[in-house]
């Protein structure tokens, strides 16, 4: 889910919390949690009313998920099943 809410606010397309809640199927609740984790892993967004959009205010990158190490390169290399 923080994929795609953080694709949407890349994109000024979040909509108002109410919207995004709805685009992500989840309740407001929900949508707000994770927002608020989001923004405990250091996530600079807030919302513009002016835009009725999340945005971010200064740029950065987002990776999520699990990699395993690869022991003879040292290097992160995607999980695969």
């Amino acid at each position: 889910m923080m994929d795609r809410i953080d694709q949407l606010i890349r994109l000024k397309a979040t909509g108002t919390p109410l919207e995004l809640a709805s685009k992500l199927g989840v309740s407001k609740t929900k949508l707000y949690r994770v927002i608020r984790t989001m923004k405990a892993l250091n996530a600079p967004m807030e919302y513009d009313v002016t835009l009725q959009s999340y945005v971010y205010v200064k740029a950065v990158g987002f990776k999520f998920g699990f990699h395993s190490r690869d022991t003879i390169t040292n290097e992160l290399q995607p999980f695969a099943r």
